[in-house]
């Protein structure tokens, strides 16, 4: 059963547009990642006995989110289980958790105190699999008394943190392969889920039992139907490691500050500012929101070089902010919805209201700049970085700024913003995008300076004009 577009539930999401993704658990005292346990097939015995002892002493959830309050995030999602099983929080169903074993602590509620009072929305990750339990593996088929009981505690810890951390804006699951939808009975959880919690919008990686999602394994171990992301059940998509709006439904894309890696991993080379910065107002642009993820180290501190940049994205936002917080005309429109000029060659365009921000990934450094195909009158033009008012010439065609500084204004992107009489609108030709669209729209434009292959235009033997 589909279940019913959030858009009460999900106000909210595209006025947050930026969201923190927090890896973490005892994975991070390896330093080689979050999936080190199944990668490497390490000892059972002694990757549980290394997470049991695990107490790091660093932890302290309030400077994490006085960091991302900083940095300009919205919302925050931790991995409350990751596939390795580890329970950041006082679960009643596993002695397994952080609570019960050497820190003594509930990671989950002092993360959760901490983002809310720094006025963050709180958003939790649970991983379907566990990479300890036999029965994950083998299935209802072959093992239908352990992977019911699993199931069941699986249900179980997903009630535990609906009911008993407060109101949670997002619940991130993951894992599913290579169980389908009716072998995790993903319907009947997600209805409980809106019974607890009915504001708050869930991901789509429940599994589905939606044939064009590819193969997976049914509760008979045939090959049957979805093991993924699913089309039927969840509020917004998850694209990951790559940015693709989902037109007519909520989408965050899910990406990494590193090059590779969600969890710690010592060495791993860091992402550039601008390249965060990139992928935000891309998403931005697209109608969606950026998840970007950190990965603690195993004493609880947020790396350093994550740290300095997400502070230097933090310090444009509060500049630039407004062009990227809150709707803009791609929600729901597709991807292509800010697109109204040929600025694109310089970077992000987005449409809010009657304003149309420019987003410069590259400085020109003249003192004008040339923008075509921009239907709606302008009234005033505006350089956000600075505050400085800018010249204006417009023309049926072409608008000409003036008055633009020869040095870049800020370390990552300049922010032009145009106020107009209306929504921001192409011209007729400028609908058409490059290497698409309908070609004869451009044949009288090609036919201003002739219809032959010479420099003149003129068609040999043909009367001069």
């Amino acid at each position: 059963m589909a279940q019913p577009q959030a858009t009460t539930r999900g106000a909210w999401f595209p006025e947050a547009r930026y969201g923190l993704f927090i890896h973490w658990g005892p994975y991070a005292q390896y330093g080689r990642g979050e999936q080190v346990l199944f990668r490497e097939r390490l000892d059972q015995r002694e990757y549980a006995a290394r997470a049991c002892a695990w107490n790091p002493a660093d932890f302290d959830a309030r400077a994490w989110a006085r960091t991302a309050k900083r940095a300009g995030f919205r919302y925050a999602v931790l991995t409350a289980r990751h596939h390795d099983g580890f329970c950041l929080w006082d679960s009643k169903v596993t002695d397994y958790t952080s609570a019960a074993q050497a820190p003594k602590r509930d990671f989950v509620r002092e993360y959760a105190d901490a983002f809310r009072a720094e006025g963050l929305k709180v958003g939790l990750y649970y991983s379907l699999a566990d990479w300890c339990v036999p029965a994950y593996y083998l299935g209802p088929r072959r093992d239908p008394a352990g992977w019911t009981r699993f199931r069941d505690y699986v249900h179980a810890q997903v009630e535990e943190l609906l009911t008993g951390y407060g109101p949670l804006a997002t619940f991130w699951f993951d894992g599913a392969w290579p169980r389908n939808a009716r072998a995790w009975e993903s319907e009947r959880l997600v209805a409980r889920m809106r019974q607890l919690q009915p504001d708050m919008l869930v991901n789509n990686r429940l599994d589905a039992n939606d044939p064009e999602e590819g193969p997976g394994l049914g509760a008979d171990g045939k090959s049957v139907e979805a093991a993924g992301e699913s089309r039927l059940l969840g509020d917004f998509g998850t694209p990951e490691h790559h940015i693709t709006a989902e037109k007519g439904r909520l989408w965050e894309s899910c990406q990494v500050t590193t090059w590779r890696l969600w969890g710690y991993a010592a060495g791993e080379r860091w992402r550039p500012a601008d390249l965060w910065l990139d992928m935000l107002t891309e998403a931005t642009a697209k109608g969606g929101n950026l998840l970007l993820n950190v990965g603690p180290d195993g004493d609880g501190r947020l790396p350093a070089p994550f740290v300095e940049r997400a502070e230097q994205v933090g310090e444009w936002l509060r500049v630039h902010g407004e062009c990227v917080y809150g709707p803009n005309a791609a929600d729901g429109a597709g991807p292509g919805a800010n697109d109204v000029t040929e600025a694109v060659t310089y970077g992000r365009q987005i449409v809010k209201g009657n304003s149309l921000y420019l987003l410069f990934r590259f400085w020109p450094g003249e003192p004008t700049f040339r923008l075509a195909g921009l239907e709606t009158r302008i009234r005033s033009a505006t350089l956000l970085t600075t505050g400085r008012t800018l010249g204006v010439v417009q023309s049926a065609d072409e608008v000409t700024l003036s008055g633009l500084p020869p040095e870049r204004p800020t370390p990552l992107f300049p922010v032009v913003r145009l106020d107009c009489d209306g929504p921001p609108a192409p011209r007729p030709w400028a609908r058409e995008r490059l290497w698409s669209g309908d070609p004869l729209v451009m044949a009288e434009w090609a036919g201003t300076r002739g219809t032959s292959v010479r420099a003149d235009g003129y068609q040999e033997g043909e009367p001069a004009r």
